[in-house]
C-alpha cells in the first residue's frame, strides 16, 4: 500500500511528554510538519538507541518547524516508566504516543498482527496532513536521525520551490534540478 501523498487518519491518543500525560489528535498537527517515528516496544534494545538519536536531534528538528512523535503499541504509563528507568530515554522531550490498540500502526501500515507490535516506520507529514516520506525497516535495523533530518530539509525545499527537485545526497545550498527535456540523458 503506497502512503505517499495520502492524508493521515483521524486519531486521538494518549502521550507522555515533559513529565505529563496529554491527548494528541490529528488536529494538533494541522499547519505543522510532523514525523511519526514508529518502533516495536519500550524496554527493548535497538529502540532506545533510535529514540536517543532522535532526542539528540530534536532541537534541530524543531528549528525546521518539525515536531517528532515517537509511537509504539505500549501505553503512556509504560512510556513514563521507561522514561523514569532509562538514562537514554530521559533525554526525550518530544511526545511519546501510546497506541495500545494498534490504530495508528495499522493506519500507517506498520502493525504486525501476530505480535501486536509495529515495524520501524518513519513518516514525514506536511502541514496539510499528507505523508511525504514513508520508510519502513525490519525491526533489527536501526535508523539514523541525521539522514531523516536531510530528508526533511529536502521535502521542505521541494514544497517551497515549485518545479525543482533534490538529487541524491542533496543538502541546503547545493544545486537542485529542474526536470525538463533539456536534462533528459544529460545527468
Amino acid at each position: 500500500m503506497n502512503l505517499i501523498n495520502t492524508k493521515i487518519p483521524d486519531f486521538s491518543v494518549q502521550a507522555y511528554v515533559n513529565d505529563s500525560f496529554k491527548t494528541v489528535t490529528q488536529a494538533d498537527l494541522k499547519g505543522k510538519w510532523s514525523v511519526f517515528f514508529f518502533y516495536p516496544a519500550d524496554f527493548t534494545f535497538v529502540c532506545p538507541t533510535e529514540l536517543g538519536d532522535m532526542a539528540d536531534y530534536h532541537e534541530k528538528f524543531k528549528a525546521l518547524g518539525v515536531e517528532i512523535y515517537s509511537v509504539s503499541t505500549d501505553t503512556h504509563f509504560t512510556h513514563k516508566a521507561w522514561h523514569d528507568a532509562s538514562e537514554t530515554i530521559k533525554k526525550i522531550k518530544y511526545p511519546m504516543l501510546a497506541d495500545p490498540t494498534g490504530h495508528l500502526a495499522r493506519s500507517f501500515g506498520v502493525y504486525i498482527e501476530e505480535e501486536g507490535l509495529a515495524y520501524r516506520g518513519t513518516f514525514l507529514v506536511n502541514p496539510e496532513g499528507q505523508i511525504k516520506v514513508a520508510e519502513v525497516h525490519d525491526n533489527g535495523i536501526g535508523r539514523n536521525a541525521e539522514e531523516l533530518y536531510r530528508k526533511i530539509q529536502a521535502a521542505q525545499f521541494v514544497a517551497t520551490h515549485k518545479g525543482e527537485v533534490c538529487p541524491a545526497k542533496w543538502k541546503p545550498g547545493a544545486d537542485t534540478l529542474k526536470p525538463g527535456l533539456n536534462l533528459v540523458g544529460k545527468i
